[in-house]
């Protein structure tokens, strides 16, 4: 069984740092300093559970002009991937920033991510650029409000 909440204890924010580690710094060779910056403490922090075991985690970050939200830092352990992990982040991820009165979700996705959040309604724009030495693109969603 698939379970999407908000991270309210430090055992389910070490579970996701634990998540990050492995996704971002072991698999995708990003560096430390860069994954865990300032913003953690200010960050809505989910953490996804399948059959109880953390599966995926991301965080919502609201910028103090509150026009938009935030996705950051989703990922899926890969043996969770094709489950449907990322996608239920997602609209977890949403509807926070819905009930918090933001009506659009922004993100940079990493290249081969694009297809994924397309298929959840996002759309690409700008330029590619580089975040952590992986080629991104920006992606905004539009949600409406609660």
């Amino acid at each position: 069984m698939l379970n999407v909440r908000l991270v309210a204890n430090e055992a389910d924010m070490n579970s996701c740092r634990e998540i990050r580690h492995t996704v971002f710094i072991e698999e995708q060779g990003v560096d430390p300093r860069e994954e865990y910056d300032d913003l953690d403490p200010v960050c809505a922090h989910f953490l996804a559970r399948v059959d109880g075991v953390p599966a995926g985690c991301a965080r919502l970050f609201f910028p103090s002009d509150i026009l938009y939200a935030k996705a950051q830092r989703v990922a899926t352990l890969y043996s969770f991937r094709g489950y449907g992990v990322g996608r239920a982040l997602m609209l977890a991820l949403e509807d926070h920033a819905r009930v918090a009165g933001v009506c659009e979700v922004r993100l940079a996705a990493q290249m081969h991510a694009i297809a994924f959040y397309e298929r959840l309604g996002y759309e690409a724009f700008g330029d590619v650029f580089m975040d952590a030495n992986i080629e991104h693109r920006n992606m905004s969603k539009y949600i409406r409000k609660a």
